[in-house]
């Protein structure tokens, strides 16, 4: 053995100066084994493991070797072996690996022949036994063939037969067992036995019962096996006569059935529930001196304790210990079993105490057996010693969703500290706990008022996001988390009770009632955006809410000093289909207008009227009188025709007056001659006020149209001061309109006589 050190500083030079082409035809490099070579890079004359690849100039990983022709590289120095290599991998393994990590190209096969300097049996057999796929094996299979590599024999055929049929490739393995003597290659009945049985594995009994007759017409020789084979396939598929047919046409061709044959038959008959039947065969068995063994009469037990004879069952059972056949663990199984389905759970007890007191020990299929019986029973002391003992072996039961009975039985008799036991024995066998199981616990445990149990089992789900990581359908139900996140809501908890419920939506879970419990508890807690958040997602997902939970919400952005948001958790509330109080309206305007948020608590105002309430006009008037001071007369005028309409005729003399006294003449005429076209009730004091400050301020022509449109209305004209409203006209140069009212007022007065109107009387529309 020849080794070439070179140096880590330059190896990068070395295979720099190596050509794509070169490389390409290098063998293969290695580390070096030997401790004393620390940083070196040893190219060796071994054998390759697998072929360097190169792409763009550079060498792919991983790299186990470079091939050195001869004048690429200068004569390598040699040094003496020191032993076998370490470790040093079989070549069907490397080849194996190989097809499993790339595709199958002409490259590949390259790869492959420069590793193998010859194709044997045992070499071509172990690679098709450990490819990683049925496919790898099929490419190798006829790779080696066609390359002329390998010459199959029975021996390869057989076993890539039984990879193809496990991988229920069942074409290619016909095909290949087909064309097996043209190759040379004579059949036997293993190889069509093999192939009957995966179709019947696949469902295909057609093709099972096509390849059971072509060997008749291929020629090939059957025996027992075959037979024995082919009765179990079609006997599973319920085809009874086609049995019946196939074992007479056995018998004519001379072939003695075996106990093997007997069993599968009797198996059939009593799967197709065709109990005499079975019974005959078995008979019929015993009558040609076949002894039946223990397979028979564990079918004998089992096919009679299907149809709930358990009378015959026990009889087979004697009969078994009395031909000296000792029952196994599948035998007293079976009896525990059919005592379970018989609903006498009591003998099945027995059953396990005698199998246990002959030397056997139960196994997982057994306990299995006996534990949902135990529960419909309400044997819950003896289900509980079972256990123990299943956890003190480390035996699972074969179906998980059992330990679900074990806690709603134990719940249901209202041991709920058993039941725990349950969950924890889960865990110690290392059995994946659901959020089913919690479930169950935490609503029993909420049931009898053990909050604090189910809040520790709670912090387990979030912990462990048992919730997010099943794999199962064995959800929380609604009965389960629903009371325990009403208790943390309700006892300062919200954020642990909306921890657990965000893990819940993420499964799929939006129910109502947690929603709202949610945003009570998040308001009660004073967290109004928590709150507020859960309501968008409420509004977003279609989720009915409840009106208390938004009154809660609203009256926890009051205490919070929030009043805009207040107003914002309000009208949710109303879009939502709800009614707010006349109380909560109330709070909610107070509160704005004392903010200094007039024109909010006025859209307040208007939601309160268009839902009817009628309430609460003192606060009404104060945020009218804000507006009309505030310059938002066409808002305010806006509400009062709404009061107006809903029947609640707001104070207008009162805002009149005050207008007057704060100087907002133009927002008194504006509300004058509002209430002027629609009739309204007002004393003439009001109007005359209005006047005074409009002649006041040298609104002479506003004090004019108004005065103008009051006698219109057929009020009275002796305010003090139209004398002086005619000289200021005049005054001004407004001359016609002095003399129109002069003559407005001399024609009015002769009208009237000595009837003087105090107030304008209200007039039909």
């Amino acid at each position: 053995m020849s080794y070439f050190t070179i140096s880590k500083s330059s190896q990068f030079k070395l295979y720099k100066s190596l050509s794509p082409f070169s490389i390409k035809t290098l063998p293969f490099c290695s580390l070096s084994t030997d401790p004393s070579i620390k940083n070196d890079v040893i190219i060796t004359d071994l054998s390759p493991i697998e072929e360097t690849h190169v792409q763009d100039g550079e060498l792919e990983r991983p790299m186990r070797g470079i091939h050195v022709q001869d004048g690429e590289l200068e004569r390598p120095m040699r040094r003496a072996p020191r032993g076998k290599l370490k470790n040093q991998e079989k070549v069907e393994v490397i080849i194996c690996r190989m097809m499993a990590n790339r595709a199958w190209t002409t490259r590949l096969q390259n790869a492959i022949r420069n590793l193998v300097t010859e194709f044997d049996y045992e070499l071509v057999y172990n690679v098709l036994h450990g490819s990683r796929n049925a496919e790898h094996a099929l490419q190798f299979f006829r790779w080696v063939e066609r390359a002329g590599l390998y010459k199959h024999d029975k021996r390869t055929h057989c076993k890539i037969i039984e990879i193809l049929g496990r991988a229920s490739k069942l074409n290619h393995a016909r095909c290949i067992l087909l064309d097996m003597p043209k190759k040379g290659v004579e059949w036997d009945e293993e190889l069509f036995v093999m192939l009957i049985d995966a179709y019947g594995k696949a469902g295909i009994v057609q093709e099972s019962v096509k390849m059971f007759q072509k060997m008749t017409e291929l020629g090939v020789p059957k025996s027992v096996k075959a037979y024995d084979c082919f009765f179990k396939v079609i006997m599973r598929r319920g085809r009874y006569m086609m049995a019946k047919r196939y074992f007479n046409k056995m018998l004519a061709e001379g072939i003695v059935p075996t106990v093997a044959t007997y069993n599968v038959m009797i198996w059939g008959f009593f799967l197709s529930k065709r109990v005499e039947t079975a019974s005959r065969f078995y008979e019929e068995m015993k009558s040609k001196d076949i002894l039946p063994n223990e397979v028979t009469y564990n079918t004998m037990i089992n096919g009679y304790y299907r149809i709930k004879k358990v009378e015959e069952a026990e009889k087979y059972f004697a009969e078994m210990k009395e031909s000296g056949i000792v029952p196994n663990v599948i035998t007293y199984t079976t009896m525990i079993k059919g005592y379970v389905e018989a609903g006498q759970v009591d003998k099945g007890l027995n059953i396990l105490e005698e199998m246990e007191s002959s030397g056997l020990r139960p196994n997982a299929i057994t306990y299995s057996t006996l534990l949902p019986g135990l529960c419909d029973a309400k044997k819950m002391s003896e289900a509980r010693t079972i256990l123990k003992e299943m956890v003190a072996r480390y035996i699972a039961p074969i179906d998980n969703s059992i330990f679900r009975r074990l806690m709603l039985s134990q719940c249901e008799v209202g041991d709920l500290d058993a039941a725990a036991d349950f969950l924890k024995a889960m865990i110690r066998l290392s059995i994946p706990t659901e959020a089913g199981h919690y479930g169950i616990l935490i609503e029993h445990f909420c049931k009898a008022g053990v909050y604090d149990k189910a809040e520790n089992l709670v912090d387990k789900l979030i912990e462990k996001e048992i919730i997010l990581g099943q794999q199962s359908v064995s959800d929380m139900e609604p009965t389960a988390y629903n009371p325990v996140i009403e208790y943390l809501c309700n006892n300062e908890k919200t954020n642990k009770a909306e921890t657990l419920f965000r893990q819940l939506m993420k499964v799929g879970v939006q129910d109502p009632i947690a929603f709202n419990n949610l945003i009570r508890g998040h308001s009660k807690e004073g967290n109004p955006d928590s709150a507020f958040e859960l309501t968008k997602i409420m509004v977003r997902r279609q989720i009915p809410s409840e009106a208390s939970a938004y009154k809660l919400l609203t009256e926890c952005y009051l205490s919070k000093g929030e009043p805009a948001d207040a107003k914002s958790a309000l009208d949710s509330m109303i879009e939502n289909g709800h009614h707010p109080d006349s109380s909560l309206y109330r709070s909610v305007m107070e509160s704005l207008f004392e903010d200094g948020r007039v024109q909010t608590a006025s859209r307040v105002m208007q939601s309160m009227l268009d839902k009817g309430v009628k309430e609460h006009m003192d606060v009404v008037a104060k945020i009218l009188e804000a507006l009309l001071l505030r310059g938002h007369v066409e808002e305010a005028i806006g509400r009062i025709e709404l009061l107006l309409h809903a029947g609640c005729a707001p104070d207008v003399d009162s805002l009149l007056s005050v207008l007057c006294e704060k100087g907002k003449t133009i927002a008194a005429l504006k509300l004058v001659d509002f209430c002027l076209e629609r009739d309204c009730n007002i004393d003439f004091s009001s109007y005359e006020k209005v006047l005074d400050s409009l002649l006041t301020a040298g609104k002479t022509l506003n004090a004019y149209s108004i005065l103008c449109k009051i006698m219109e209305k057929g009020g009275t004209t002796d305010w003090s001061s139209c004398d002086e409203l005619i000289k200021s006209l005049n005054e001004q140069g407004n001359t016609k309109q002095a003399d129109v009212l002069s003559r407005m007022i001399k024609g009015k007065n002769k009208t009237l006589g000595s009837k003087k109107g105090k107030k304008l009387e209200a007039m039909a529309s």
